[in-house]
């Protein structure tokens, strides 16, 4: 491993010139800040734009053949006030018709939306005094747009062994055509995750405008304690339940090349953010639960039948409906007569009543319940598994606020209890396993 830091800047980091110097004084302030990767300017109030939805916005008017210079206009325009206020010699307008020029005459929607990481690596390139390379050197993708793990490597290994310093955009690579591919929205964490693997760096920093994550949502628990540190196995179950501050598939190149994550604030450097390290390395935690999330507009739809236990494939065949309407399931709680598939409602999309005559034909139940408006919360944490009366703690608290829980499922590794309530109850489950521990 590398003595080396990659830093991953997000929108909001960039998103004016002001913002631009907050990052060169980070970048300057540690030697070992050897690769950087930005994202492209993200809004700079609540009703603003975010510079890819603008380039999405005009590859859009292009395949409707309506006219795209007004919105390239405030493209353009954002980009010429941060080069003007940081008064470097960059010239701006050249790069700005090229891509314009490409955008006219039918660029895909993958090379339109990639352009705002690329502007800004260009432009905070010239600011910092760092090479430019260009992510469509390093970040390849094979024939049919998946990721090329192998060829990224050698490439990043040929390219970056001699470079002491550079920015590099992140969200997009290349195709063996030389079309550009991205990820999807928030890609360039993962950028900068691969980057930090390939490298062999020692830390990877991803900066945000959060001081990491949280415990809960503030949205929903007044001042919820910061999280210190977390392993990727417990990000990975907050993540899925709407904790987002790290685009999940972020966490997987670091997590191979065994690289902790730091997420810090542009904001508030000082501030020590989350450390996410690897699930071997991690100590034991000061505090029983790491952190509580949770998602709503979830269905579940419960099978009950006598003596399921003794039939045979009924599991498989009530998955089988599930899979011909192409729906997956969240959860699947049973009992010994009763089997529940817990399902996000977007998947539904009005399915349900198919799915239900599919049910009946293929499992014959005695009966099926469809209950709706459901909300899951998951309470994770590594010390839960060594750590007596968890369960009950958290029953206690709903049964004390009145909270009916309608499902309960928890993972064989004994790190998370996922519950489920009714919608209308969701905040205030929150707060009260919140407050318990």
């Amino acid at each position: 491993m590398n003595d080396i830091i990659v830093a991953k800047f997000g929108g909001s980091s960039l998103a004016n010139a002001k913002q631009f110097r907050k990052v060169k004084s980070i970048v300057l302030s540690d030697e070992r800040r050897q690769f950087i990767v930005p994202s492209a300017p993200g809004k700079r109030y609540d009703k603003d734009y975010k510079i890819t939805d603008l380039f999405y916005l005009c590859h859009a008017h292009v395949q409707q053949g309506i006219s795209f210079d007004y919105v390239f206009g405030i493209i353009s325009d954002r980009y010429k006030e941060i080069v003007t206020e940081l008064s470097i010699d960059f010239n701006i307008e050249f790069y700005l018709q090229e891509v314009k020029n490409k955008i006219k005459n039918g660029a895909s929607a993958d090379y339109t939306a990639s352009r705002g990481e690329y502007l800004n690596g260009l432009i905070l390139a010239d600011f910092l005094g760092f090479n430019f390379i260009d992510a469509a050197d390093l970040i390849l993708f094979d024939k049919y747009g998946c990721f090329d793990s192998e060829a990224t490597k050698c490439a990043i290994e040929k390219k970056l062994n001699n470079t002491e310093k550079a920015v590099i955009p992140g969200f997009y690579g290349v195709m063996p055509n030389k079309e550009i591919k991205t990820f999807s929205r928030g890609g360039s964490d993962i950028t900068g995750s691969i980057i930090a693997r390939d490298v062999q760096a020692s830390l990877y920093e991803n900066w945000t405008d959060v001081s990491g994550f949280l415990m809960a949502d503030p949205r929903i628990v007044e001042n919820p304690k910061p999280i210190e540190n977390i392993t990727y196995k417990e990000l990975r179950e907050l993540a899925y339940m709407g904790a987002t501050v790290l685009h999940e598939e972020a966490i997987f190149p670091a997590r191979e090349g065994k690289i902790p994550i730091n997420i810090k604030n542009t904001n508030s450097p000082q501030d020590k953010g989350t450390i996410i390290i690897n699930d071997e390395n991690a100590e034991e935690n000061l505090y029983t639960i790491t952190g509580i999330a949770g998602r709503k507009d979830f269905t579940v739809i419960a099978v009950e039948k006598a003596f399921m236990n003794a039939e045979i494939g009924f599991g498989r065949r009530l998955l089988s409906v599930l899979e011909a309407y192409g729906v997956s399931f969240e959860h699947m709680p049973s009992g010994i007569d009763t089997m529940s598939v817990v399902v996000n409602d977007s998947q539904l999309d009005n399915k349900l009543d198919k799915i239900l005559d599919g049910i009946k034909r293929q499992c014959n139940p005695d009966t099926i319940h469809v209950i709706p408006n459901m909300a899951l919360i998951a309470t994770v944490g590594r010390g839960m598994a060594r750590t007596v009366g968890v369960s009950q703690k958290i029953f206690t608290a709903l049964a004390k606020n009145k909270v009916n829980i309608r499902m309960i499922d928890q993972g064989s590794s004994e790190m998370n209890i996922i519950i489920g309530v009714q919608a209308e109850d969701f905040e205030k489950a929150i707060n009260a396993i919140y407050n318990v521990f």
